[in-house]
């Protein structure tokens, strides 16, 4: 016996999110869709004569400068750096990688070559980060995530040669079909699904897999042909099915539904010219707020609010306020004195952050003047991945793609010397795209663990089951923000929710002071 919701989940299983989602269609289900920010709860003017300090010039520390400036706060946001952003950051020609160790990578690239050092995708389901692109006139682009000309190679799967993703997606799918439909057939699903849906899910896998009269997969031009419709008398002939077999072994397809996580999911986009418009505009809006190099020495609470310690131009300086938003990573603020109470404390020191990196290179484009391919991911099982093609300037005769972007930590590729890394790097290029390897010039290393004022790239750990539960609250007159605060970690939208949830909290003590100010006064009256 089996019900409607296991035959689902048996779906899923087998033909992973894309398969699952598309029975849920068919069996007449709705679909997910993304959800609007909730409006910070506080009216225009609400702040003024309250003074706030903003720590961190990061997505988490621009949108919570922002929000209170707008409510009328008197702000000041002190970043250490020379440039707004945080992980927010776009390498082009000149700019300069440096690590924690002193060592200088210094990029040369042809100009109006670039890539996004950190984040380099706005999903359309983040609507916060849309909000605000459209709100400070960011003009965006589509960002090619997912194409079904990008390839997928195992050393251990099909004898090491690669696969355009439209052949293993949609052989995979043809095949799942054929199971399902034979299952269908000789009544293994009768206990639980009516006669009207045996029809429909029949009719829905023919149409899916696609299935020939049978009921079996024999191929599609859905997975590519093996020669393609041309003039004259050119017949298109469809490639030969993948083997079932191939399709399953767990080295070759566990990439295979990456694109369908609800969040890399087609529509999405990017500032044209690179990611590091939108904090460019929000420093442009916040204006001498900002205040740039100038790191923060000592965070302590008085008998008023709080004061901030920070240099500037070789000179202490120290700032006093109402109220404190800290933004900045766990990982640097649990090396400056500060005044938090012992149990913030204890999550903080004992949080750890994950090492995510990205190796780009500039090239001829040869992804897309021999294989056809324009944006997208490519994956190898053994090696640096994915392979991240750029989106921008297509067309261009150069361009920059990424050849590795995951943690430094997997398959100990820390300890490699940075020209290990790049051999490494250029040799998942090579497995992919034969002969190529050789094109790559100019290449970049950024691995977060090593830039100053970031050492880690997002959260990995609180250092306990209920660590975020503790961080989420105000402590005095300090709240926190950034994406490591949220449950959509690595993400701008989750910098840029908990910096209006901070705000908000604070709007909400503001409010509550006034009331009992008000009631005291009334009282004394």
């Amino acid at each position: 016996m089996i019900s409607r919701r296991d035959f689902l989940m048996r779906v899923g299983q087998a033909g992973g999110y894309s398969a699952a989602f598309a029975a849920v269609q068919s069996l007449g289900l709705m679909p997910m869709k993304g959800a609007q920010a909730e409006p910070i709860a506080a009216a225009a003017g609400s702040g003024k004569g309250v003074k706030v300090v903003v720590l961190g010039g990061g997505i988490g520390g621009l949108v919570s400068a922002y929000e209170l400036k707008k409510l009328g706060y008197e702000v000041t946001l002190l970043e250490a750096r020379e440039r707004p952003g945080g992980r927010n950051w776009t390498g082009r020609n000149g700019t300069k990688v440096e690590f924690t160790d002193g060592t200088v990578q210094t990029i040369q690239w042809e100009e109006g070559n670039y890539q996004n050092l950190g984040p380099g995708r706005l999903p359309s389901t983040h609507w916060t980060m849309l909000g605000y692109c459209r709100e400070l006139n960011v003009p965006l682009e589509v960002e090619v995530n997912t194409s079904r000309s990008t390839l997928l190679q195992s050393d251990t799967a099909n004898g090491g040669k690669t696969v355009p993703q439209r052949k293993a997606i949609n052989d995979t799918r043809g095949h799942v079909s054929e199971l399902l439909s034979k299952c269908i057939a000789q009544g293994a699903l009768d206990s639980e699904l009516t006669k009207e849906d045996r029809e429909r899910m029949t009719s829905f896998l023919k149409v899916y897999g696609p299935l020939n009269a049978q009921g079996a997969y024999v191929g599609s031009d859905r997975a590519g042909y093996k020669t393609p419709p041309g003039a004259g008398t050119q017949v298109p002939v469809p490639e030969v099915p993948l083997d079932m077999r191939t399709l399953l072994d767990e080295d070759f397809w566990s990439s295979l539904f990456a694109e369908e996580t609800w969040d890399w999911q087609a529509t999405m986009m990017q500032p044209v010219g690179g990611m590091d418009r939108i904090p460019y505009a929000f420093a442009k809006a916040l204006g001498p707020i900002v205040k740039f190099n100038a790191p923060v020495t000592e965070i302590r609470k008085t008998a008023k609010g709080m004061r901030v310690a920070y240099k500037q131009a070789g000179a202490e300086k120290q700032i006093e306020a109402d109220y404190c938003v800290i933004a900045i990573p766990f990982s640097i603020l649990k090396k400056i004195p500060n005044d938090l109470s012992e149990p913030f404390k204890k999550v903080i020191d004992e949080s750890q952050q994950a090492s995510a990196y990205k190796i780009a290179w500039e090239s001829r484009r040869f992804w897309e003047q021999d294989y056809n391919i324009y944006g997208g991911l490519s994956y190898v099982k053994q090696g640096p991945s994915p392979i991240w093609y750029p989106s921008a300037r297509l067309m261009h005769p150069t361009g920059v793609v990424v050849s590795g972007y995951t943690d430094e930590q997997s398959g100990n590729f820390a300890a490699l010397t940075l020209e290990q890394k790049f051999a490494a790097s250029r040799g998942s290029i090579e497995k992919l795209h034969p002969g190529h390897g050789k094109e790559l010039k100019n290449p970049v290393f950024c691995g977060w663990k090593r830039i100053p004022w970031n050492e880690g790239s997002w959260i990995r750990g609180y250092g306990g089951t209920s660590g975020y539960d503790v961080v989420i609250q105000p402590d005095g007159p300090f709240v926190l923000a950034g994406d490591w605060v949220s449950h959509v970690v690595a993400w701008q939208e989750g910098a840029a929710l908990s910096a209006r949830r901070a705000v908000g909290l604070i709007a909400d003590k503001v409010k509550m002071a006034k009331l009992t100010t008000t009631s005291s006064e009334t009282v004394a009256s």
